[in-house]
């Protein structure tokens, strides 16, 4: 798939559905807030230590920023990190998170074709393009 030169950022190493990814996500969805680990941890229900060394990591390389007093936050200059963001943002409202996990598509009664040849298939799709035609052959 070809990828716009303006928005491709072939160094940002994120990867969606990683903790990495996750925390820097949710970071840069609430960027007026600066995090302690802890609040991270329960945000986003990982452990304590493995919240904090992400972080860490993540400040290190310059995803996020961090206070003197130890809250993480993130940065208003990374254009190439809200990009990122943003098409998590999006895949998530296209395909992730308008269904129910526990509820199943339903089996329908008949599929498209089931038991039919290929040429009742076509008597029957000549049939409905006449009849949305108006006319009857």
């Amino acid at each position: 798939m070809p990828v716009l030169l303006e928005d491709h950022d072939p160094e940002l190493a994120l990867r969606p559905g990683t903790t990495k990814s996750d925390i820097v996500e949710y970071l840069y969805q609430h960027p007026e807030w600066g995090y302690s680990p802890k609040d991270v941890t329960e945000a986003l229900d990982i452990p304590r230590g493995t919240a904090t060394t992400t972080l860490k990591r993540l400040y290190d390389d310059g995803y996020l920023g961090k206070t003197d007093d130890g809250y993480y936050h993130a940065l208003g200059d990374r254009d190439d990190v809200r990009r990122y963001v943003s098409s998590l943002d999006q895949t998530h409202r296209l395909f992730g998170h308008h269904r129910d996990e526990e509820t199943t598509p339903e089996t329908p009664e008949r599929r498209i074709g089931d038991g039919r040849t290929d040429e009742e298939l076509d008597a029957e799709l000549d049939a409905l393009e006449n009849e949305m035609d108006g006319s009857d052959e």
